[in-house]
């Protein structure tokens, strides 16, 4: 089997491929102090709880946006599974080309993402990841990596007005009952779904503005549900995308699927 890794920000997820089945997956919290050890330990739990021996991994593919816990990983690749990770960089093979003025900038994500859409869901597309940054990337009809747009996420959003005001308190992010809120949990709520429900539509209609009418719109990350909920300019919720990626990305690398 292989081991997908997509390190985040506020989350890592992990996934178990057999061939292009995607089996166990997970979620769990980025904690930046956390040793080799401790994520070793942690990985190896989250097997074992699912059936799963760590001797049934072939392989390992991981994308990382958080550098100081890239060679966390590594180290745990191959102290716990006996596996050399191959850690998407900019001098792997990604069948995307990267039409950015410094391609080394691209977050290793955003290039995973572009080359499972453009496999599974077709181009040209939107990729919308609602993740601790809220970013939008748009794919040409070639299958090209054309750029994007970065803004806040929502949960970066929520923490402002938390930390920032004297009298907001935290709220769940969850759909409040109307839109007009009653309370201030409720008109908060209200601001932060609507407000990103709005910011996906403008920034989605202007992306079809450029890449054309037929533009797919593909969400992902934890939020991507949510979200997609309330609009119906988002064409596929995939949470998983950046695994797929990941498994797409190994074939072309190792020359052989995911099985074992």
């Amino acid at each position: 089997m292989l081991l997908t890794i997509d390190i985040g920000n506020t989350n890592i997820t992990f996934g178990l491929y057999d061939g292009a089945e995607l089996g166990p997956r997970w979620r769990v919290r980025t904690v930046h102090e956390r040793m080799p050890d401790e994520y070793g330990i942690l990985l190896d739990q989250l097997f074992r709880h699912r059936g799963c021996e760590p001797e049934m991994v072939i392989g390992v593919a991981i994308a990382s946006v958080v550098p100081p816990l890239t060679p966390v990983f590594v180290q745990v690749c191959r102290d716990y599974l006996g596996q050399e990770p191959l850690v998407v960089h900019a001098g792997v093979r990604t069948g995307v080309r990267i039409h950015y003025d410094n391609p080394r900038e691209v977050g290793a994500d955003r290039v995973v993402d572009a080359a499972a859409v453009r496999a599974l869901y077709g181009t040209p597309a939107c990729v919308v990841d609602f993740g601790t940054a809220t970013t939008f990337d748009a794919i040409s009809a070639e299958g090209d990596y054309l750029g994007g747009a970065i803004a806040p996420g929502i949960g970066v959003a929520a923490q402002a007005l938390f930390e920032r005001t004297a009298k907001l308190p935290r709220v769940e992010l969850a759909r409040p009952p109307s839109v007009i809120g009653r309370n201030t949990p409720h008109s908060i709520q209200s601001g932060l779904l609507y407000g990103y429900v709005g910011l996906v539509e403008g920034m989605v209609a202007r992306f079809r503005g450029v890449l054309g009418p037929e533009t797919k719109v593909i969400a992902t990350g934890g939020l991507a549900p949510l979200i997609a909920g309330e609009t119906d300019v988002i064409d596929v919720v995939d949470p998983w995308l950046t695994l797929a990626g990941l498994r797409l990305i190994w074939e072309l690398n190792e020359g052989r699927e995911a099985t074992g």
